[in-house]
């Protein structure tokens, strides 16, 4: 892969933010966190503590900035990075519209510039989950985060890719992409909805960099589609999210 993945995905998040301003509004709004292209309810994918009262929080790759309102609204301090200003721009309006002190910094989640061991807790929905390569934005995580803090983070499950046809159509199911030592996809030239670079790992690749940086896992978990699901979200039908996992979650804590 030789093309820029930040700039490729800033330029890509620019362009695309005006069409993010509804759902960012709708899921601000929201008293109880809905999770994902789906929408799965937090009481079935919990991704927040209860009670984050007190904690130091950072959202990395906040996109329009709803993760970290409802961090806040749990009584948390919260910064959110993004390196799309366009994003921010809308993230930081809904804050003020709806209340709530947030930093937003314009910045790369790979490497924030924020001070080592600042933070309880961290957390990706899609953001640099799937937009920045694991073994650089893991590292930043674990870095900012204290001995003991908590990373969450959800994106695509590997599955999804692999059954992703090369030329951008919505998955089906057939193998278009070998497993074996996946790292993820360059949407930019595709035929179909051309998008941005995106990074994902076999299962086995994702424990070992865990383990290799620091990080414990304390919990797993894999997200299909509701019952109610109809149609296609971001190029994935709702028929195939039901038989398989459409997302994971993965619950980390780092050590020493």
């Amino acid at each position: 892969m030789e093309r820029d993945h930040v700039s490729t995905n800033r330029q890509i998040w620019d362009e695309d933010a005006v069409n993010w301003i509804e759902a960012g509004e709708r899921l601000w709004a929201l008293e109880t966190p809905e999770w994902g292209n789906w929408g799965v309810p937090e009481a079935n994918v919990p991704l927040l503590p209860a009670d984050m009262t007190g904690q130091q929080a950072i959202e990395l790759g906040c996109g329009t900035g709803y993760v970290s309102g409802w961090m806040a609204r749990r009584g948390a301090q919260v910064t959110a990075i993004d390196v799309s200003p366009r994003q921010l721009e809308t993230a930081r309006r809904l804050a003020a519209h709806h209340g709530a002190e947030i930093t937003f910094i314009e910045g790369n989640a790979e490497d924030t510039g924020l001070p080592d061991g600042a933070f309880d807790f961290a957390i990706s929905e899609y953001g640099a989950a799937i937009w920045c390569p694991p073994e650089t934005w893991l590292r930043e995580a674990w870095r900012v985060l204290r001995p003991g803090g908590q990373l969450v983070f959800l994106g695509n499950h590997p599955i999804s890719l692999i059954c992703s046809p090369l030329n951008g159509a919505p998955c089906d199911r057939a193998l278009h992409r070998p497993y074996r030592d996946m790292w993820g996809a360059d949407w930019t030239q595709v035929e179909i909805e051309p998008s941005g670079i995106c990074f994902n790992l076999t299962t086995s690749d994702w424990m070992r960099l865990f383990a290799e940086i620091g990080f414990a896992v304390t919990g797993y978990q894999e997200v299909y589609a509701p019952d109610w699901a109809q149609g296609t979200r971001a190029a994935v039908p709702a028929d195939w999210a039901r038989d398989f996992p459409v997302e994971q979650v993965w619950h980390l804590a780092k050590s020493g």
